[in-house]
């Protein structure tokens, strides 16, 4: 029996309790007294009447009068007057007419009262004997009157005493349930805290597991920032802070091969000048100082655009990947203002030609990065500041115009969106989920997220394209029966009512939504935490899972996502690629792969490139892959 059923029969059983012993011992004195009065009334009436009787003459008639008259008056029951023999001389008696009062009140009651008696002399000689036995129906009602209102009282003061033991007992459900769910949430591994209540045994308890989950979180935090060190130290330029070579180029092979809006963007490349005469001029320090603030300045134009990259290719290239934004002006435009406040107050031999390019999904990272180079060193003998813009010779738009752009889009997803299909397998082979990225048919062919993502967004189409996606999957999982993970835009998460339709959706389907995977990129989501957590409370209750994809630069966060109920993370290909071949980057991912099965999260690679990788993957202790070198029939290759 719960605790609160238990508080419950306690406060109706006191209730009850306090009932009954108020009313029983009001009417048993009340029935005493009322006996008592009675008692008292039968014999003052006798002995009135017998004193008359004894003053008057004794023939048969007088007396009869006398007794008539008396009980006449209706406050008896029974008058008698008896011979010194014992023979009757004269009777009256009435039946007891209770009104107003229950028969079973009466009986239980049943007042024993007996008659008063008193002697009628004639002169000195005795008479008679006469008994006198008052009516009871008066006694009656009063004490059943004065039941009725001892239990009206009652009922109003058990009212108010329910009604408070109700304020009471909430008092005590609410931070108990809350207690409840913070130990389930703990038993998840979501180490999230609760509210302090008012009273002092429940508040000692959540203190306790307040201090539980906050000392989690700290060693949580302090672990993930011992591996972001790490991955620093593996991806990062220890002068400047920006992506190393070997980094940035795994990145721009991630994104020439991913199927989202990352699959399109521009490409900039940046050239320090007679680096060595600057190191000359402005010593080692000022020369870092220089390297640092270029750094920050591209990494500046990176997050303004939101998802870009900032990375060191050498001494004096710099790179800039920019996914998503394809217009070469706009870029243009931004990097001629910034690179001007870089050598504002510098010497003006420091010159920075650059280079803006465009990619596509598809293309080969060699023949880009040396068409970039190309233009980079035309800029550089051009002049210290010209920056050069590749023209794309490919057809880079299927339609000419926004307005066409639109109707294109609009009437492709009503028409209905294409999902690839690309497996997630566990160390056993078994699917975890199925990856598929939307595809929609334009220009009589289907297109991939990298050719319509730059358009959907400058059109503001996320939302409509990400609820066509849910119910494509929502339908692939009707179909196949297979759990299936699709992507979500950071615009859908910020429209409260994109989430309110995505809950309606999924609510009116929970067998299907519980095998659906909803991911963001992990940048996005960490950038809008609030809007994600948003998502993440709604969609909860409906066993649908949530994670993020491309985790890498922004892990030292993860920590603080602990109580939103992740269950997965897909760890960027730039931390997987090699990994057979790089002690450090194992050291890394077996790090990254226990703290999340700490929060009760699974790891999953992006980008596995072969049967070998993936078995190095699972020995570190990752919990799936994916990526070109994952073949679902291939059973032999995990």
């Amino acid at each position: 029996m719960s605790l609160i059923k238990q508080l419950w029969l306690i406060i109706v059983g006191l209730l009850l309790l306090a009932f009954g012993g108020s009313l029983f011992i009001g009417v048993t004195s009340s029935r005493a007294y009322i006996e008592q009065e009675v008692r008292i009334k039968n014999a003052d009436n006798a002995n009135a009447l017998a004193l008359t009787m004894s003053q008057m003459p004794k023939d048969a008639v007088t007396l009869a009068l006398l007794v008539s008259a008396q009980f006449d008056t209706g406050y008896y029951r029974r008058i008698e007057l008896r011979d010194i023999d014992g023979e009757v001389i004269e009777q009256r008696r009435a039946d007891a007419a209770i009104e107003d009062v229950p028969g079973w009140f009466t009986e239980l009651i049943d007042f024993e009262v007996p008659a008063g008696t008193a002697v009628v002399q004639d002169e000195w000689q005795q008479f008679a004997t006469l008994s006198v036995e008052s009516q009871h129906s008066y006694a009656y009602r009063s004490l059943w009157q004065s039941t009725l209102e001892l239990a009206g009282w009652f009922l109003l003061a058990g009212g108010l005493s329910l009604l408070l033991g109700w304020w009471l007992v909430r008092s005590i459900r609410q931070p108990l349930h809350r207690v409840v769910e913070q130990a389930r949430d703990i038993s998840m591994r979501r180490f999230t805290t609760s509210k302090l209540p008012r009273t002092h045994e429940l508040r000692d308890l959540v203190v306790a597991m307040n201090q539980l989950a906050a000392t989690v979180g700290e060693m949580l935090g302090s672990e993930s920032q011992k591996l972001d060190v790490m991955r620093r130290r593996l991806q990062h330029d220890a002068v400047t802070g920006a992506l190393n070579r070997e980094a940035f180029l795994s990145q721009l092979q991630s994104h020439l091969e991913s199927h989202d809006f990352r699959a399109s963007g521009s490409l900039v490349l940046v050239r320090v000048s007679r680096l060595t005469q600057i190191n000359e001029q402005l010593g080692h320090a000022g020369t870092d100082a220089l390297l640092k603030a270029l750094t920050e300045t591209l990494e500046q134009l990176a997050r303004v655009h939101g998802c870009g990259l900032a990375g060191r290719l050498n001494g004096s290239d710099f790179a800039l990947l920019l996914p998503g934004l394809d217009d070469a002006e706009y870029v243009h435009q931004e990097l001629v203002k910034r690179l001007k406040a870089v050598v504002r107050d510098e010497d003006a031999m420091i010159g920075l030609p650059a280079a803006i390019g465009p990619y596509r999904q598809g293309d080969r990272r060699s023949t880009l990065l040396a068409g970039l180079d190309g233009a980079l060193s035309s800029a550089e003998a051009r002049g210290q500041h010209s920056i050069t813009i590749i023209e794309d010779g490919k057809q880079t738009s299927l339609f000419p115009n926004h307005a066409q752009w639109r109707s294109a889009l609009q009437q492709a997803m009503q028409e209905g969106v294409f999902l690839a299909h690309f497996p997630v397998l566990d160390s056993d082979g078994k699917l975890l989920h199925y990856e598929c990225p939307s595809r929609l048919r334009l220009g009589q062919q289907w297109q991939a997220g990298g050719v319509f993502m730059p358009w959907v967004a400058r059109l503001g189409l996320e939302t409509e394209l990400d609820l066509a996606v849910v119910e494509a999957a929502l339908q692939d999982i009707d179909q196949r029966g297979q759990a299936v993970g699709i992507n979500l835009s950071a615009a859908s998460i910020r429209d409260a009512r994109f989430v309110l339709e995505l809950r309606s959706r999924l609510h009116a389907r929970p067998s299907a939504a519980g095998k659906l995977w909803l991911e963001l990129p992990e940048t996005l989501a960490i950038q809008d935490l609030a809007s994600f957590r948003t998502l993440c409370r709604e969609l909860r209750p409906l066993k649908c899972k949530l994670g993020l994809e491309h985790v890498g630069a922004e892990f030292t966060h993860i920590a603080d996502l602990q109580d939103l109920g992740l269950s997965y993370l897909k760890i960027d290909h730039s931390l997987v690629g090699g990994v057979a071949d790089s002690h450090e980057q194992q050291t890394i991912l077996r790090g990254m792969a226990t703290l999340c099965h700490s929060l009760g999260i699974l790891a999953i690679a992006e980008g596995v490139a072969s049967r070998d990788e993936a078995m190095t993957l699972f020995e570190l202790g990752l919990d799936g892959v994916t990526g070109p070198g994952i073949r679902q029939n291939d059973k032999s290759s995990l």
